[in-house]
């Protein structure tokens, strides 16, 4: 029967952020004060120049362009590569199955860390590779002896998050160099989502030096267009055709790529955006650090995001998540959203001050059970 393919692989379905207007609804908040903390969107909006040309956009009565190519053009020029070693999808998630189809078979395997951005795995599941999932240490740091050791010959694609997702960690340029040597002859894929939070250039220039390199990045995060789904890949020829050929053919439209065009020219909106995040970074860390022996921050955070770990044995992830909700705070359960991760541990956005402040008063109010 046709449901009994095995390529239909794990039952394991993503877990998206709630969204505001469920909360709100569900639990009588006003929407307005509702701190969405889960999924990582930028508070501030969209990118001005993106919104003013997609509420003007023409044309949407025509098939688009096939290739993106004026997107593909504009990241180039951004960049400084060929529109040729680009690849435009509807979002990172878009982009990373066709990666998994073309440059490994069934049975493959393809290496992550767990916890780890969970399309990775998902994807190879349902595609018929296999994950090899590698631990992280005690305070969620990068084990890299270990990650380099299981680059074997029936690993086929290798997947770095940088900055990392839950954690976010930042990994030197130098680190990824070291990966992709120890890569050879596989495919390195370096997801820079959140890139731009970190305040870096983040491994785009490494691409001059490897050529089993595909970076990613999408206009989610910084730019604010979430809503549009837009990612992108740079790589070289070699590795951005294949994909070509795989990808739907229109799976690009007009206003998807119209907004992303003029996004990349709102540098002033991304460093408003990267300087006000940055502030409340430190200020929710700080924050937080008042309240030991409860909770504490993981690591050094280079995101727009943290991962709260809860220290007080009374609680656990999903408890502590629930009457977060209950206070109109939105955050991701650890233990729901990413293997591995257990229940002591919580992704949270870092917003906007009133949002962050929310989430300070509700955090102290909840009482561990003993």
């Amino acid at each position: 029967m046709y449901k009994d393919n095995p390529a239909l692989g794990t039952n394991e379905a993503y877990v998206p952020g709630l969204t505001t207007e469920y909360v709100s609804k569900t639990y009588g908040i006003p929407i307005a004060d509702v701190a969405k903390l889960g999924s990582a969107e930028n508070p501030f909006g969209p990118s001005p120049k993106a919104a003013e040309v997609v509420m003007s956009a023409r044309k949407i009565d025509n098939y688009p362009d096939w290739t993106a190519s004026a997107l593909r053009e504009k990241i180039a020029e951004k960049y400084g590569y060929k529109p040729e070693q680009v690849i435009c999808g509807a979002g990172e998630t878009e982009i990373i199955p066709w990666i998994i189809r073309v440059f490994s078979s069934k049975g493959d395997k393809v290496l992550m860390y767990v916890p780890a951005f969970p399309i990775y795995h998902m994807v190879a599941e349902n595609e018929g590779r296999v994950p090899v999932f590698i631990g992280m240490g005690d305070d969620l740091d990068f084990k890299w002896d270990d990650y380099i050791a299981a680059i074997k010959d029936d690993v086929r694609i290798v997947f770095l998050t940088n900055p990392h997702s839950p954690t976010g960690r930042l990994i030197p340029n130098e680190q990824i160099r070291t990966v992709c040597k120890a890569a050879k002859g596989r495919l390195v894929v370096l997801d820079e989502a959140y890139i731009h939070y970190s305040n870096t250039n983040g491994g785009m220039d490494l691409l001059k030096e490897f050529d089993n390199l595909i970076v990613l990045r999408t206009f989610s995060k910084v730019y604010g267009l979430a809503g549009l789904r837009i990612g992108f890949g740079i790589s070289t020829p070699e590795i951005i055709t294949p994909l070509m050929h795989i990808k739907p053919t229109w799976n690009m439209g007009q206003l998807q790529s119209a907004g992303a065009v003029a996004a990349l020219d709102d540098d002033e909106y991304v460093k408003k955006t990267v300087e006000a995040i940055a502030e409340m970074r430190k200020y929710i860390v700080d924050e937080i650090g008042k309240m030991k022996g409860r909770y504490s921050v993981v690591g050094e955070p280079c995101s727009n995001f943290f991962l709260l770990k809860i220290e007080d044995r009374g609680l656990d992830s999903t408890t502590l998540f629930n009457e977060l909700l209950k206070r109109g705070v939105i955050v991701k359960d650890g233990s729901v959203s990413f293997i591995g991760l257990g229940k002591r541990y919580m992704r949270i956005d870092v917003s906007l001050k009133k949002h962050m402040d929310r989430l300070l008063r509700a955090l102290s109010e909840i009482h561990p059970v003993r």
